[in-house]
């Protein structure tokens, strides 16, 4: 329990820190547009890209479809198990940027689903792999700086996110 506090204490005094840089302003502009890029469509744009090129018989297709229903459930028993509140909710006088879509923040989701589509994308195109990742890791940034997600629940999100595209890929 000493080491759950802990790590919350760390994470409100990052939170908080972030938030309150004089770079915050400029950032939330960007960060929402960043944010956006994580809601979804883009992942349906890929999905419905290999089908229509190669057909429901794409490896590709079938490791991206295999990742998504593992990983989305994970996360659905992650968040509404442990219940971790955001940080409007956990923070007095604090409001966030943006109106979160659910209740609770750990994991985000958004950073799980773009570390799980970076991975399985760069794993086909190694060539994209430093901007696959670069704009992950901007989609996590981005929920923290919009004040929805503590900087653990990116971190666990990024965990999540590789971890579920290396499984479908079967390299663990």
């Amino acid at each position: 329990m000493k080491l759950l506090y802990s790590i919350h204490k760390y994470d409100v005094f990052m939170f908080t820190w972030l938030i309150n840089t004089r770079m915050h302003s400029p950032l939330t502009k960007v960060s929402r547009h960043l944010s956006k890029t994580g809601d979804g469509p883009l992942y349906l744009l890929v999905i419905g890209t290999l089908f229509w090129h190669e057909g429901i018989q794409s490896l590709f297709l079938k490791t991206i479809l295999l990742a998504f229903l593992i990983e989305r459930p994970v996360y659905f028993v992650l968040k509404n198990g442990l219940k971790r509140n955001r940080p409007e909710a956990a923070l007095t006088n604090f409001r966030s940027i943006i109106k979160p879509s659910d209740q609770f923040s750990f994991p985000s989701g958004h950073t799980s689903a773009a570390f799980m589509m970076a991975t399985l994308l760069s794993y086909y195109f190694p060539p994209l792999i430093i901007p696959l990742y670069c704009w992950a890791t901007l989609v996590g940034c981005s929920r923290v700086i919009l004040g929805v997600h503590f900087p653990t629940d990116i971190l666990v999100g990024v965990f999540l996110g590789i971890s579920t595209a290396l499984f479908s890929l079967g390299q663990i």
